[in-house]
């Protein structure tokens, strides 16, 4: 057997469609509707085979939703794989899955070993040949290659009984190619090579007949088969036609006729199966038709030979390879409690099956169930049982399919047995080999005669053996998977077994009970070897991990199964027995115990195993899995007081409270216990332990579940102690006074230990309880017994917090304001409560106290107090959420906006509050304008909280009282804060909100601006353009801000005056450079003052000299340049030396700046007449002087470069536009297209010929006899007629420099004169050429084209000259409007073009 990497289950398929269970399928939900008219069989025989006609019958609603895939191929034998996959298990605690089948080993592989070696001698001794054909019924019969027969027996011998035939008929007759024996197995047909069929008597060997003539000569029998009636046979040959026999006996004499069936010239039938039911159906309905399939290269056919030749189904394969060897093979299956017959059948890789039934009303269904899909080429298929296909593949592989669940269940390598193939026959080699390319391709792979079923049995013949394959019975399978001491495979595969759940079972009979009990005692047999070899198998010496993980592989198993078979007794008795021997796998085993308790699938232990659990986990110190495991299991067996000594000490504290409940009904005890931890230390005030308080939460959970009548820490109270444990435990907390209580102790202690320990959850568990007491009067007691033990313990009592008092009265305000609350609370208490929270001598905890006195309104507790007093002490206690709280429930909603400006946690919220109210709809009018006067009254304070938001608010609600606003803010910085808010879109969060406000507001925050932000003055008057250019001249000017005054100038127009102003501030900066002492680091930041003043002036220059003249520019650069060299005269010294290099590098920046507006030799005149320069020497000068002719020689040879580039273009372009006015043309047609004449008909001495670029051809005389001419001075231009007459022109306005095919004219007409019988590559043609030349008037209209049509190439004009295409679309040379001042358009301007030199200069 091989194992295959590809292991494919289809066990989650299966399980989604439910297909184990096939009786539930509803056979409505397959059927067909009837067909009318069934097709004949001439109409089958007469349709074209290429055509991939539809399944008549197929229902596409079923086919759509059965659409699975199930690949099983090249899937390995789970009797040889582990499918117990460890690595994704929990090694601990590791629970064995149940929903992963396991298989086995399915088939048994036998050989016949006496059948094989007598084979093999008969081969050697009397030259039998190789076999080549096998049948099987009560008797094995092989034929071979030298056409003998030879027949065998069975079980248990072996013993050859018969050799039919002889060497010398096959040498006649050749090869035996097909065999068959009829169903009571005395007569046996034999097919040839050669196309004889000789009938045998198996009694007594005798030759009963031969037929030759059954079918046309020189073709092979592939296939013949009896039917279930012993005189009717079917036989297929290699021309792929089917004849039906026919055998007579009469007056001794035996004869057999021949009625052709299926003729091969319609398409070859490879294969043919008749339906074949055994004794105990030959009653079946259907018997009595004799039903024949056969499988053709395209299609399948069933027909019925009984009682008359009829046509039932046909099936196309649809696209499948055309090397692919059809298959059929028929079967009784159970399907909806009836018997039925079904047909599989499969040509590649798809496993079709259809149903055959017959109904009461005697009408025939063919429905087709749900295909199987694998991913291998199938060439063989065959039946094992009526729930189990065995398939062959290609590579020789067995695959065994389920086909209710299509679940591969084993594969098995076959390659050992040298299967014998039938390619020789069906390639008809005997008789020449004059058979279709389709079939002999498909005979490549075909083995029908290989391949026998019988009885349970499939017979594999190999050229040396013979090979029976069987099902083995679930014991078997079983056996062989224990062979293997695959333990876990095998309990799995028996509790499929014993579930039902498993496959291809045999041997398993009776009802269900009496199955599960067979399969049970064969489990348990299973678990006491498993046992065995668990402590066999453990390693004796090594690390204690190995032993431990050794028994957690393997004790999980040994519980599992004990557990689903119920064998409790078993698995505490004698598997517990067995492994307790050692110690580790005793530990392993106890521990393994707590997940199956945990999940309840454990409940009872046996008071050993009890004790031994406790004590194994006490030992290791797994306490928690103490606790973990007590709440879940039946203790009555163990000692409890024991039991809760060992709880308490190791603070099990779930586990102690379940044992008592459980095991005495005790729910008092575990409380008591709890108080005597936790009260001592809440009496004295002491902080709790981690331990303590986790014992208080404890008791919490553990009152609220006692009162709801939930057990503890799961399940629930049994319903006869519910009420008794309800009114236990309320007498417990109310008792005056504890068991063992001291003298000192306070009343109450239980309540009042709770409330110390937490207020808030003990007053919840109340609360939840209260809410059961409905309709028990008891309880009603017990709930106003409690409320006035809570009223004593706690405003009687100095030792409770604000908090905690006021979640007393939270508490109490919720029950009281219930509809159908019964308790009482005096009313004085509540007044009281106030007092203490509202108490102007105590300023501590003022948060609390208010955030508690609000809980206690909000819940209902309003309506407890007077609400005048209520308001007058929230007042005086600063509490002003409370007064928000009462305000808003009187709608007084102007007197919130007090509160929130008092409240210095919640001022923020105001702007929000008033926009709410002033925006959101349901407040009346005369509450919003209250609310919009007190917003304005309180419009300072406002903008002292945040003048962002007030501007946004102003800016929402207050836009008309912006000036009344400003007036009221007294301070000049608040203002402009509001102001700068107000008008600054990136200020505030509502940027589209931004108001136009008059333009002495916008004066006015400019001013305030200048004195509180002077570095954001310049962005502003960029930004804003709502003030007043004058008054905005005078405000920069008294603040002293040179930079926005020169702004605001320059945008005034006043250019001079903002470079005067400009000047001004570099000259101030630069006498500052040159006065003040030679620090450096002060040096550097004065330089780069100096170097942002003149950036600024240089910008204005440069904005400013484009709309100047020449004298006006030189007013603003030379009095620059001015400034920037006089202050260098007084830079002397080396001290100086890095100052004055870089006032030279600023001085050169204005001269290249300056070199664009103002000319040359000014500069250089300028330059020479300044002192510094002037005086000194030329290498003072030098490098000024150098930079600029630098300057200069830069763009000198930038003009160079684009001057030259102009000319190449230039060239360029002028040699392209002469190629293509002077190629050659080529007339479309060789007749004049006016007349319709050839023009080398014409019989004239000498005709002219015009021939323009779009091809079309005229006679000259012809042309001028439509007016297409167009006389110039010294050329006649000339226009296509039946271009211009296409494009609706006329003939004398198209102009002869058009170009391109298609146009209608041509650069240059070409006129060719004929001769009489002269083809056109025989003409001695002339092209008439002009002088090509320019006059005065051209030359002007070219320089006027190169002046108006500027682009990236001022000559693209001549590209688009030679390149344009005949539709032209407005563009350089063709303005979309006719009447444009293009020079082209003008009927005088004519383009004349010279050649080229014939040398370049």
């Amino acid at each position: 057997m091989s194992e295959s990497p590809d292991t494919r289950s289809l066990v989650s398929a299966s399980s989604q469609l439910n297909l184990m269970d096939i009786d539930t399928i509803d056979d409505k939900e397959f059927d067909i509707p009837q067909v009318d008219t069934p097709p004949t069989l001439d109409s089958i025989l007469n349709e074209p085979e290429d055509e991939d006609e539809p399944f008549i019958l197929e229902d596409t609603c079923l086919l759509n939703a059965e659409n699975m895939d199930a690949h099983s191929c090249e899937t390995s034998s789970l009797a040889s794989s582990d499918s117990g996959d460890r690595t994704h298990m929990k090694r601990r605690r590791r629970a064995v899955e149940m929903n992963v089948l396991v298989h086995g080993s399915v088939l048994k592989h036998s050989v016949l070993k006496g059948i094989s070696a007598q084979m093999v001698s008969a081969a050697d001794k009397v030259d039998a040949g190789l076999p080549t054909a096998i049948t099987v019924s009560s008797v094995i019969a092989v034929g071979t290659s030298h056409g003998l027969a030879l027949v065998f027996g069975m079980y248990p011998n072996q013993a050859l009984r018969l050799c039919l035939g002889s060497t010398a008929v096959g040498a006649q007759y050749g090869a035996v190619s097909a065999l068959s024996i009829n169903h009571d197995c005395t007569r046996l047909l034999c097919g040839f090579a050669k196309g004889q069929i000789t009938m045998w008597d198996l009694a007594n060997g005798k030759l009963l007949r031969t037929i030759t003539e059954a079918h046309p000569p020189g073709t092979a029998i592939l296939h013949v088969k009896f039917t279930d009636d012993p005189t009717l046979a079917v036989c297929n040959d290699s021309g792929g036609s089917v004849f039906e026999l026919s055998f007579r006996r009469v007056m001794g004499v035996r004869s057999c006729e021949s009625r052709c069936l299926f003729s091969g010239s319609k398409g070859e039938v490879c294969c043919a199966e008749p339906l074949h039911s055994s004794s105990e159906l030959r009653d079946h309905p259907i018997t009595q038709y004799s039903l024949l399939a056969m499988a053709s290269l395209t299609k399948i056919l069933v027909i019925g030979l009984k009682p008359s030749l009829k046509v039932w189904m046909t099936f196309p394969y649809g696209k499948t390879d055309p090397a692919s060897v059809p298959q059929l093979a028929w079967q009784f299956v159970l399907v909806q409690k009836m018997v039925n017959p079904m047909l599989a059948f499969c040509r590649g890789d798809t496993v079709h099956f259809l149903l055959v039934k017959k109904e009461e009303s005697g009408t025939i269904h063919v429905i087709k169930q749900r295909q199987l899909q694998l991913s291998c080429d199938l060439i063989s298929l065959t039946w094992i049982n009526s729930r189990t296909l065995v398939l062959m593949d290609s590579l020789e592989k067995l695959h065994v399919v389920d086909r209710p669940s299509q679940e591969t269940l084993e594969t098995l390598d076959m390659a050992e047995v040298q299967l014998v193939y039938n390619s020789s026959h069906f390639k008809s080699l005997a008789t020449g080999g004059n058979v279709s390319q389709a079939l002999a391709l498909v005979g490549e792979k075909a083995c029908y005669q290989s391949v026998c079923s019988y009885g349970g049995q499939i017979v594999y013949l190999g050229t040396k053996s013979v090979h029976v394959m069987t099902l083995r019975n679930w014991r078997e399978r079983v056996d062989y998977l224990l062979k293997q001491e695959k333990f876990v495979e095998a309990l799995s595969l028996a509790w499929s077994f014993h579930e039902g759940t498993a496959k291809a079972v045999v041997g398993l009979y009776g009802d269900p009970a009496k199955k599960k009990g067979v399969v049970a005692d064969k489990m348990v047999e299973i678990l006491f070897q498993y046992v065995d070899r668990s402590l066999k198998k453990c390693p004796e010496q090594g690390k204690i991990q190995v032993m431990e993980q050794h028994f957690q592989d393997m004790v999980p198993v040994m519980v599992d199964y004990c557990l689903l078979l119920q064998r409790t007794d078993l698995l505490f008795g004698q598997i517990y027995g067995r492994l307790a021997e050692n110690s580790v796998a005793r530990g392993v085993f106890l521990q393994s115990l707590e997940p199956y308790i945990l999940s309840e699938r454990l409940g009872c232990l046996t008071a050993p195993v009890m004790r031994d659990l406790l004590g194994h986990f006490q030992d290791n110190g797994m306490m928690e899995s103490v606790e973990n495991c007590l709440v879940h299991m039946d203790i009555t067996s163990l000692d409890i007081q024991q039991v809760v000594q060992m709880c308490w000490e190791n603070q099990l504290y779930d586990a102690m409270i379940y044992v008592f409940n459980s095991g005495m009904n005790d729910y008092i005890s575990p409380m008591e216990k709890l108080f005597q931890v936790i009260g001592p230390p809440l009496r004295e005030g002491k902080s709790l332990t981690d331990e303590q308080v986790v014992m208080g939460n404890k008791l919490l959970v553990y009152i609220s579940c006692s009162l709801a009548g939930r057990a503890y820490p799961l399940g629930d109270i049994p319903e006869d102690l519910v009420p008794l444990v309800k009114n236990q435990v309320f007498e417990f907390l109310i008792r005056l006074h504890s068991m063992e209580a001291l003298q000192e102790e306070e009343v109450y202690p239980h309540i009042r230990t709770l409330l110390h320990f937490d207020t808030r959850e003990f007053l919840n568990v109340l609360a939840l309880t209260f809410e059961d007491f409905k309709n028990d009067k008891q309880a009603l007691e017990y709930q106003q017994r409690i409320v006035d033990i809570l009223l004593t313990v706690m405003v009687e009592n100095s030792d409770f917090t604000p908090s905690q008092v006021g979640c007393l009265f939270t508490f109490l305000a919720r029950q009281l304001a219930k509809p159908d609350n019964t308790l009482f609370v005096n009313r004085k208490l509540f007044d009281q409560v106030l007092e203490f929270l509202c108490s102007p001598d105590d300023d501590s905890r003022h948060t609390e106290r208010q955030q508690v006195l609000l809980e206690l309104l909000q819940v209902g507790g309003v309506v407890q107090f007077d609400e005048s007093r209520l308001l007058y002490l929230a007042e005086k206690a600063e509490f002003y959420q409370i007064c928000e709280f009462m305000y808003e429930k009187k709608h007084l909603y102007d007197k919130i906006i007090y509160c929130y400006l008092k409240d210095p946690l919640r001022k923020e919220e105001i702007f929000n509050y008033v926009h709410n109210i002033l925006s959101i709809p349901g407040y009346s009018q005369e509450e919003k304008q209250s609310v919009w006067d007190q917003a304005l009254k309180h419009m300072k304070e406002l903008v002292t909280i945040s003048p962002s938001k007030a501007a946004d608010l102003v800016s929402l609600h207050f836009s008309e009282e912006v000036r009344s606003i400003i007036d009221r803010l007294e301070d000049d910085y608040m203002v402009f804060q509001f102001l700068k808010c107000l008008l600054d879109p990136r200020e505030g969060p509502n940027p589209q909100g931004v108001l136009r406000l008059s333009p002495d507001l916008h004066e006015l925050h400019l001013g305030l601006l200048c004195r509180f932000s002077p570095l954001q003055v310049t962005a502003f008057l960029k930004a804003s353009q709502d003030y007043r250019l004058e008054e905005a001249i005078q405000i920069t000017e008294q603040q002293g801000l040179q930079e926005a005054t020169a702004y605001l100038l320059e945008r005034k127009g006043d250019v001079q005056g903002a470079f005067q102003v400009l000047l001004q501030t570099l000259k101030d900066k630069l006498t500052t450079l040159t006065q003040e002492s030679q620090e450096e680091e002060g040096e550097e930041l004065r330089l780069q003052g100096v170097e942002s003043a003149l950036g600024d002036i240089i910008a204005l220059c440069h904005r400013s000299s484009h709309s100047l003249n020449q004298q006006q520019r030189e007013a603003l650069w030379f009095p620059l340049l001015e400034a920037m060299m006089s202050p260098q005269k007084l830079l002397k010294g080396p001290n100086w030396r890095s100052t004055s290099e870089a006032l030279k590098e600023l001085t050169m920046q204005v001269l290249n700046s300056m070199t664009s507006f103002i000319a040359l030799p000014a500069v250089i005149q300028r330059i020479l007449q300044d002192p510094v320069y002037g005086r000194g020497k030329l290498a003072e000068i030098q490098g000024l002087i150098l930079g600029m002719l630098e300057t200069f020689n830069y763009e000198q040879t930038l003009l160079e470069t684009t001057t030259s580039l102009l000319n190449h273009d230039l060239h360029w372009s002028l040699s392209h536009l002469r190629a293509s006015v002077s190629r050659g043309l080529h007339p479309r047609q060789d007749h004049c297209s006016i007349c319709l004449q050839q023009y080398r008909r014409q019989q004239e001495a000498q005709d002219e010929i015009i021939i323009f670029s779009c091809g079309h051809l005229y006679h000259c005389q012809c042309l001028q006899s439509k007016e297409c001419g167009l006389a110039g001075e010294r050329l006649q231009a000339w226009s296509c007629y039946k271009c211009t007459s296409s494009q609706g022109g006329r003939s004398g306005e198209r102009v002869a420099t058009e170009t391109g095919r298609g146009r209608s004219t041509s650069l240059a007409q070409t006129k060719v004169t004929s001769r009489h019988r002269g083809s056109f590559g025989d003409l001695s043609g002339r092209k008439l050429f002009s002088d090509a030349t320019l006059d005065a008037q051209q030359s002007q209209s070219w320089e006027q084209l190169r002046c108006i049509y500027r682009g990236p190439s001022r000559l693209a004009i001549l590209t688009e000259l030679s390149h344009t295409g005949g539709k032209e679309k407005p563009g350089l040379l063709n303005p979309s409007q006719p009447g444009s001042a293009s020079i082209f358009h003008r009927e005088n301007f004519q383009l004349k073009l010279s050649p080229p030199p014939l040398i370049e200069e």
